[in-house]
C-alpha cells in the first residue's frame, strides 16, 4: 500500500501541474509571442540618436498599452516616439511603435528591456519584451598600459561676442521714466494746467494782434468797409474767447453796457457804426485809425487783466 499510494500522489501532482499550466496559458501571454524590441543597428556613438523597435503580437481581444516618456529607458533617454495603428491578420494584432533614444553612458554593452501591459478587466499583466543590446563605439583610442593621460591645453582667450539689445532694461527704464512723469502730473498739474491755458492765451493774443493788423493795412490800402468790419468782427471773436463771453453775437449797445460804458469802446464802436451803416467814411484817416487804435488798446488792457488774474502771485 505504500508503494502504491506513492505512485498515486506522484501521478495527482502530475495532472494537477498540467491543470495549472493549461491555465496559465489562457490567463497570460504565449510564449511564442512575447514582445520583442530591437535597436535598428548594432553600434551608437555618445550622443547619438538610435531607433529602437518595440512589436507585439497578440490577440485580436487584448488590449495592449506600450511604455511611454513616463517609462525608464535607463541607461538610455528617450527623445521621442511615433506609432502605428495596430494591424490584424489572420486572427493575430500587430502593435509596432520605434522610440528614438540616445545614451550617455560609457559602458561598451548597453542592453534595453521594455516592459509591455496587458489589460484584462481590472487585472494588469507586465510581459517584459525580449532584451536587445547594442555596442558603443568609442571615438578616442583606448589607452596603452603605462602611457600617461594627455594633458589638455587650456585657452582662456575670450572671443567677440555680438551685442544684443537688453529689452528687459530698457522695458524697466522706459516703466521707470512714465512712472515718474505720471508722478510729476499729478503732484504738479495744477500748476502745469495754469502754464498750458497762460501759454495759449499768449498765442491767441499774438495771432490776434497779427491778424488785426493785417485788416487794418487792408484797410488803409483799399479804403473798404469790408475790412474795417472784419477787423471789428475779429475784435469782438477774441474778446469772447478770451473772457469765456458772448459778445461777438450782442448789438454795439448790449457791448457798451456790457464794458460799463467803457469811454475807449464807446467811442470806437459808435465811429464805425456811423461809417459801415451810415455810409459817412471820412477822407481822412484820423477817425478810422482812432478807431482801430481804440479797439486795439482796448484789447491789450483786457488780456493784461486776464493775466493778472490767472497769475495773482505776480502781481
Amino acid at each position: 500500500m505504500g508503494k502504491r499510494g506513492a505512485w498515486v500522489g506522484q501521478l495527482l501532482a502530475v495532472l494537477l501541474g498540467l491543470l495549472a499550466s493549461t491555465a496559465y496559458g489562457q490567463a497570460g501571454p504565449r510564449n511564442d509571442s512575447l514582445p520583442r524590441g530591437r535597436f535598428v543597428q548594432p553600434t551608437v556613438r555618445v550622443g547619438q540618436p538610435i531607433r529602437y523597435e518595440l512589436t507585439y503580437r497578440h490577440a485580436p481581444n487584448l488590449e495592449v498599452i506600450f511604455p511611454d516618456s513616463t517609462a525608464s529607458f535607463a541607461p538610455f533617454e528617450l527623445i521621442r516616439r511615433s506609432y502605428q495603428p495596430t494591424r490584424t491578420r489572420q486572427g493575430r494584432s500587430l502593435d509596432r511603435t520605434v522610440y528614438l533614444l540616445r545614451t550617455f553612458s560609457l559602458d561598451p554593452v548597453q542592453h534595453l528591456r521594455l516592459p509591455v501591459l496587458v489589460l484584462r478587466g481590472r487585472d494588469t499583466l507586465t510581459v517584459p519584451a525580449l532584451p536587445d543590446s547594442v555596442r558603443l563605439t568609442r571615438t578616442a583610442a583606448p589607452l596603452q598600459p603605462g602611457v600617461p593621460t594627455p594633458t589638455l591645453r587650456a585657452n582662456v582667450q575670450p572671443l567677440p561676442v555680438e551685442a544684443r539689445f537688453n529689452y528687459p532694461y530698457w522695458l524697466a527704464g522706459f516703466a521707470a521714466l512714465a512712472l515718474v512723469a505720471g508722478g510729476l502730473v499729478l503732484g504738479f498739474r495744477k500748476r502745469l494746467r495754469r502754464r498750458y491755458q497762460r501759454y495759449r492765451r499768449r498765442k491767441n493774443h499774438a495771432y490776434f494782434l497779427a491778424q488785426y493788423a493785417r485788416h487794418v493795412e487792408r484797410f488803409e490800402l483799399s479804403r473798404s468797409l469790408t475790412n474795417m468790419e472784419r477787423a471789428i468782427t475779429l475784435w469782438k471773436n477774441y474778446l469772447s474767447t478770451l473772457e469765456n463771453n458772448s459778445i461777438n453775437s450782442l448789438t454795439t449797445r448790449e457791448i457798451v453796457a456790457h464794458y460799463h460804458h467803457d469811454p475807449r469802446v464807446a467811442q470806437a464802436l459808435h465811429l464805425a457804426d456811423r461809417m459801415i451803416y451810415g455810409n459817412q467814411l471820412m477822407e481822412e484817416e484820423t477817425e478810422s485809425a482812432l478807431v482801430f487804435e481804440l479797439l486795439r488798446e482796448f484789447a491789450e488792457v483786457r488780456y493784461q487783466a486776464d493775466e493778472r488774474s490767472a497769475n495773482p502771485a505776480r502781481q
